[in-house]
């Protein structure tokens, strides 16, 4: 049983790195794509290409879906609309206002918000040192977000950098949660099947967040018409291809190796937006980044304590 453990996690640690790698290519393709479309147009199209992935996929598992108690119908909708829709959007709308970089950097708040909602949610206990963990990490996030302004008043900051910290943190926010509600349906569904009906359910939400913005138009006769090599690669590897082959490595390795793999997506994506699209960081960053991934790191080395109860079947 050892050998077989180190065999699988010498990989699964690679896999999970190269995963994580492939989503550096994500602000290269986003960004300039921001100059011509709407970011729900860009989100829109992404998942209309998905659909060609999803539509197979929930067809196979319909029986799932048929069995599913409405309590998993209610985090799936969460998960599709909250995670894969609006998180998306901010996400894409937090690129075309401020540093990509700066955005991606941000996003390793995640893992603290999707710990802190499963206590809420799920009624797991919190690890120990979870709350000066928190607290390092929020010093780390403002560090990450305003660099060597940051010793400025508040009121003083540029407008832009605190409303791109604003969304980004809020699409960080949003995909937590989606991580938790994941977690409570990968009871009953697959990972590959949940991410199909995750992104087949966004598609409603988002045409309608389209047509309410008037971009609904703008999807179809500027961006999918002019731009789609590069929303079909935008949907295909940093989004796909990326997610697949990262939970893919993700089951064959602990928690704990895969967090330290992980550190390849803010590296690789400093140094790809860095010559890609002269988006630097100061040093000041670099320092929040640290502090923000070493808590990270922490915590995922501090023994968890064990859920405060077993988790319900999500399927009848």
């Amino acid at each position: 049983m050892a050998e077989r453990n180190s065999r699988v996690t010498s990989w699964g640690v690679l896999v999970v790195a190269l995963g994580a790698s492939l989503w550096a290519v994500d602000a290269p393709i986003r960004k300039p794509l921001t100059d011509v479309l709407p970011a729900t147009s860009i989100v829109l199209s992404e998942h209309l290409f998905l659909a060609l992935y999803s539509l197979p996929m929930v067809i196979a598992a319909r029986r799932v879906f048929l069995q599913l108690r409405p309590s998993g119908w209610l985090a799936l909708f969460v998960i599709a609309w909250g995670g894969s829709g609006l998180a998306t959007v901010l996400f894409t709308e937090a690129f075309k206002i401020g540093n990509p970089t700066t955005v991606i950097l941000l996003q390793k708040l995640q893992p603290l918000i999707a710990v802190l909602l499963a206590g809420l949610i799920l009624k797991e206990r919190l690890p120990r040192l979870y709350w000066p963990c928190f607290a390092v990490a929020l010093v780390g996030g403002y560090l990450v977000s305003f660099g060597r302004q940051s010793l400025e008043p508040f009121w003083r900051l540029p407008q832009d950098r605190v409303l791109t910290a604003v969304l980004a943190v809020s699409a960080a926010a949003l995909w937590g949660g989606s991580t938790v509600f994941g977690r409570y349906l990968l009871h009953g569904i697959s990972f590959p099947t949940l991410a199909a009906a995750r992104f087949l359910l966004a598609l409603p939400f988002l045409a309608g967040l389209a047509a309410a913005q008037g971009a609904l138009g703008t999807t179809f006769q500027v961006g999918l018409a002019q731009e789609p090599v590069r929303l079909f690669i935008l949907a295909l590897v940093p989004g796909l291809l990326a997610m697949l082959i990262y939970y893919l490595g993700l089951s064959r390795t602990r928690a704990s190796y895969a967090t330290l793999a992980e550190l390849s997506f803010p590296a690789m994506a400093v140094i790809v937006n860095w010559f890609a699209l002269d988006a630097r960081v100061d040093a000041v960053q670099v320092l929040g980044f640290v502090l923000l991934w070493s808590t990270i790191t922490a915590l995922t080395w501090i023994p968890s304590p064990r859920p405060a109860a077993e988790a319900q079947p999500v399927t009848t």
